[in-house]
């Protein structure tokens, strides 16, 4: 093993323990990775070497229990496991909650991917778990096959793990739906469930009216014939399963709702072997209990359906789990409905799920969000049901301040315009690639010929001056509509003199893509991504994918592809 002092072994070791106390037992070499080079940024130097520490320190302490992990987290860093909670429990305590006994759960539907709402969701469920030491379940609810694809199992998972939300366990409301089946034959025994053969516009109707439906007063043994023959029998539509309540009671959703339909079509993961499927309401109650739910969170929008929620679990003899309700969370210009972001990813408006003017976890991804910043933001906005609409503003001062400390700088000049300087001394600039970290410098030749902004150059006539970020003085001789003539006036820095950033003659095109609302009012925003060109100094042309960047004086960028970045926000 390389050498380290014990300083940076213990360091390592800390940030490895935390990580798998966070993460279900398992600690990531990236992560522990980022964490101490967070702190100690002068270890670059070393990279390779102290790769190879934390991978043999994670594969150590990924080895021991989760007990023993905290164990040993509490006894050798008590003060980083305090800090921790401190930040978590911003959330406000659970009702009879018990340490170690907390079961939270996420039950997104795999008809899409994750969006900045789901991530609300699942970053509470997990971090309520976490507080209590409890159990956190992913739970797919893929009881419509109609609506969902396999490849979104995987997109769900994926969108998670990068958000840092690590379920305890993973199952799908399908693998228990001959368990499910069984409870409705218990409500149709106990004359609470009903098979309903109206055509879909009468039973809305009779909702919207208060009407009772003819067939609510049928016997239990026809009810349970009219089930049977919905395996098999009866087409889609023709027949649906209703919970027997009081249609006029005056919350709707208690008005002998839906339980089950048939669906036509193949399951991604079940194929053809079924074609009766339940609905939310029904499997939701029931999957809770199968799964020992403690505490189930949810966004306000199922409020009308609390009583429904706490209705079905009464008739079945289940145990009553909290509801927790929260605010959905939406930001302006960005709507999470799949009925408007589908088709926009179908016709080819946007570049697919990932685009990033797309409020999706893979669209932020792209966009350059962190997923720590993206989880900070969720707990600075805590459980409160009080409904906002927030601007991006808030999330983006998040990422601003995750992003800063880890994004290099570089200089790019969008719409250049060349600026030749006379007398200019030939040099070789050194420019920091951090205003503050030990990342390294890159080397900049410059022979007196520039690129500068036209904005920057539409600023100056000839007599001003300014100055060349790093650089020298500037005075301008003489100014034309593609070039700027101007006379080097020495070094000495002068604070009222301005600054601009530049690009030297050597220099690689390069183009930034600018997200901007994805809406205006209903209607889809033709110039909702706009296209920079400019020139970039020659290092960005090593630039690679991934890579997160400050262009100075035009700000946060991704890297998307060669030559080619997305802005993140100014």
């Amino acid at each position: 093993m390389p050498i380290f002092a014990d300083e940076i072994l213990e360091l390592v070791r800390k940030h490895a323990l935390f990580n798998a106390y966070r993460h279900s037992g398992k600690a990531t070499d990236g992560a522990v990775l980022g964490k101490v080079l967070a702190e100690k940024p002068e270890l670059r130097d070393r990279i390779k070497d102290l790769e190879r520490v934390i991978h043999d320190t994670v594969v150590d302490i990924n080895k021991l229990s989760s007990e023993l992990q905290l164990t040993a987290l509490k006894t050798s860093f008590p003060e980083v496991l305090d800090v921790a909670e401190r930040k978590e429990k911003g959330l406000p305590p659970l009702p009879s909650a018990e340490r170690g006994k907390v079961v939270t759960r996420f039950p997104p539907e795999p008809n899409g991917p994750l969006h900045i709402g789901h991530a609300k969701a699942a970053i509470i469920d997990e971090a309520y778990a976490r507080m209590y030491e409890g159990k956190f379940i992913l739970r797919y609810d893929d009881t419509n096959p109609a609506n969902e694809k396999k490849e979104f199992y995987g997109a769900i998972k994926e969108a998670l793990q990068w958000l840092g939300v690590r379920p305890d366990v993973e199952k799908n409301t399908s693998d228990d739906i001959e368990v499910l089946y069984e409870y409705a034959l218990q409500l149709i025994a106990k004359g609470r469930a009903y098979a309903c053969v109206c055509d879909g516009e009468t039973v809305r109707r009779n909702r919207n009216e208060a009407r009772e439906c003819e067939h609510r007063a049928q016997s239990i043994e026809k009810n349970r014939a009219q089930w049977e023959r919905m395996f098999s029998v009866f087409k889609q539509n023709e027949a649906i399963l209703r919970l027997l309540v009081d249609m006029s009671h005056a919350n709707t959703a208690l008005r002998d709702p839906t339980l089950f339909r048939i669906v036509d079509a193949p399951h991604p993961l079940r194929g053809s072997k079924y074609r009766v499927w339940p609905t939310y309401d029904f499997s939701v109650s029931i999957e809770d209990h199968l799964d020992g739910v403690t505490h189930a969170m949810r966004s306000k929008e199922y409020e009308l359906r609390d009583e429904l929620y706490y209705l079905m679990i009464d008739l079945l003899g289940l145990r009553r789990p909290h509801l927790i309700e929260f605010s959905r969370l939406e930001l302006r210009g960005a709507p999470l409905s799949k009925r408007k972001l589908k088709p926009l990813v179908e016709s080819g408006l946007v570049e697919g799920w990932d685009d990033p003017r797309l409020p999706t976890l893979f669209g932020l991804r792209r966009r350059g969000f962190l997923p720590q910043a993206i989880r900070e933001y969720v707990l600075s906005l805590g459980v409160s049901k009080a409904e906002s609409l927030p601007t991006w503003d808030l999330l983006e001062s998040y990422n601003r301040r995750t992003l800063d400390p880890v994004a290099r700088r570089y200089y790019f000049v969008k719409d250049p315009i060349k600026l030749v300087v006379k007398d200019a001394p030939e040099l070789t600039a050194k420019l920091r690639l951090h205003p503050e970290r030990e990342y390294g410098e890159r080397l900049i030749e410059t022979h007196g010929t520039f690129f500068i902004t036209s904005e920057d150059a539409q600023r100056y006539s000839a007599g001003d001056v300014f100055r060349l970020l790093e650089l020298y003085n500037v005075k301008v001789e003489k100014k034309e509509p593609s070039k700027i003539s101007g006379r080097y006036t020495g070094h000495k820095l002068t604070e009222d003199v301005p600054k601009i950033h530049w690009v030297a003659e050597k220099f690689v095109d390069f183009e930034v893509k600018v997200p901007g609302p994805l809406f205006t009012g209903e209607v889809f925003n033709e110039e909702s991504l706009s296209v920079v060109g400019g020139y970039a100094e020659e290092a960005c042309d090593d630039l690679k994918a991934g890579d997160l960047v400050q262009f100075v004086r035009f700000g946060f960028c991704r890297v998307d592809a060669h030559r080619l970045a997305i802005l993140s926000h100014r």
